[in-house]
């Protein structure tokens, strides 16, 4: 038998069809390696350096071409806020920090890296949209966005998602009774829902609605008359009514563990929390429009931060009725455990309808007689 220009000689039929089969397995794997020798990935020279000035020169410089309207227009924040990010995600998170590859050549900055996640937060736009300006590839584009949303909400979840102190409660309390008329009241809650467009198949009936008529996740938030969002609680399927929210939430969890200070509860001003979705939205597009992720886990920390920028937004333009102070003293409240008789106790004490109608009887004759005062 000749193979590949070499004599053999065997002793069976057997040997020779062995000899066959291996020869032909190394002349399949030469070919496989051929054929993807021309397939390797292009190397894309993308200069970040390059892109970095550029990004210097048009909006960080002493004379920069764009202006601070320019700038809070196209990313969202105004420069302030922006390096206030830029610099806490850089001093902790080492992906934020500017380090050579294994080329030996520089890498992305912490600007442009900050500067890609809101351009997909702010306009969600596709992720190798800000290629050509910012020089951010699709994949790096994605784990900046992911490492952005993560590491906002772990810096400054603290200051700006904190439930309210006791100053903080009798400033909202004071606020809300000057402006609706309606005393004992912490903030308005409503629900809104944000769009999944890449919803797996098989889940599509448990997050669609009838009235929506497209895969969504439940965004539950309360917010106060400044539109500072205090309360935010994302993750429950769209098919669910906003009843079904409010028994899964956290809030109510709070409340029946005697977690959460005392309060009434109203829709006389549930203006307030509609106009918050709406400036959230309309800053946020990602929140507004179908996200293009798949894990749901992934959208909730991109929402989460987007709330998080939004109350930095609010403070930065002094219209937050509270200020942050971690040295408040933190309302002293008694908890109630699961399945003790105190529990049950308040369980049936929310839950009761009579209680229910005699409070919104008083609240509808308290702003009767609030209305004829003012008259």
């Amino acid at each position: 038998m000749v193979v590949a220009g070499y004599i053999y000689s065997f002793d069976s039929d057997d040997d020779v069809e062995f000899v066959e089969t291996f020869f032909n397995v190394v002349q399949h794997v030469h070919a496989e390696e051929s054929l993807n020798a021309g397939r390797t990935r292009a190397v894309v020279n993308r200069d970040r350096q390059a892109a970095h000035d550029l990004l210097v020169r048009d909006y960080f410089a002493d004379n920069c071409i764009y202006n601070d309207d320019s700038f809070e227009r196209r990313f969202r924040l105004n420069k302030a806020i922006f390096l206030r990010i830029s610099n806490a995600l850089e001093s902790r998170y080492d992906f934020f920090k500017q380090k050579p590859d294994a080329r030996g050549r520089m890498g992305f900055s912490s600007i442009q890296k900050c500067a890609a996640a809101l351009r997909y937060l702010g306009y969600d736009i596709a992720f190798d949209a800000s290629d050509e300006y910012l020089k951010v590839s699709e994949r790096t584009a994605v784990e900046c966005v992911d490492w952005f949303s993560a590491c906002v909400y772990e810096v400054f979840h603290e200051e700006y998602l904190h439930k309210p102190t006791q100053r903080d409660i009798e400033r909202l309390y004071s606020a809300h009774e000057e402006r609706h008329g309606f005393p004992g009241m912490l903030g308005s809650l409503d629900c809104t829902h944000v769009a999944w467009e890449k919803c797996p198949s098989a889940w599509r009936g448990q997050f669609t609605r009838g009235d929506i008529g497209e895969p969504t996740i439940i965004l539950e938030a309360v917010a106060s008359q400044d539109l500072w969002i205090w309360h935010a609680f994302f993750g429950v399927a769209g098919s669910n009514n906003d009843l079904n929210v409010l028994g899964q939430s956290p809030l109510f969890n709070d409340i029946w563990t005697g977690k959460a200070p005392d309060m009434t509860f109203t829709e006389s001003a549930r203006k307030d929390i509609e106009r918050a979705f709406g400036v959230l939205k309309q800053t946020w597009h990602v929140v507004k429009y179908a996200t293009r992720l798949w894990d749901k886990e992934r959208i909730k920390r991109m929402v989460l931060a987007c709330i998080i920028m939004h109350n930095m937004i609010i403070e930065d333009e002094g219209r937050a009725i509270c200020t942050y102070d971690p040295n408040d003293v933190v309302v002293p409240i008694e908890e109630f455990v699961p399945g003790t008789n105190a529990f049950l106790e308040r369980v049936v004490e929310i839950h009761n309808s009579e209680t229910c109608f005699n409070l919104r009887e008083d609240v509808v004759e308290h702003l009767y007689q609030h209305s004829m005062n003012d008259d």
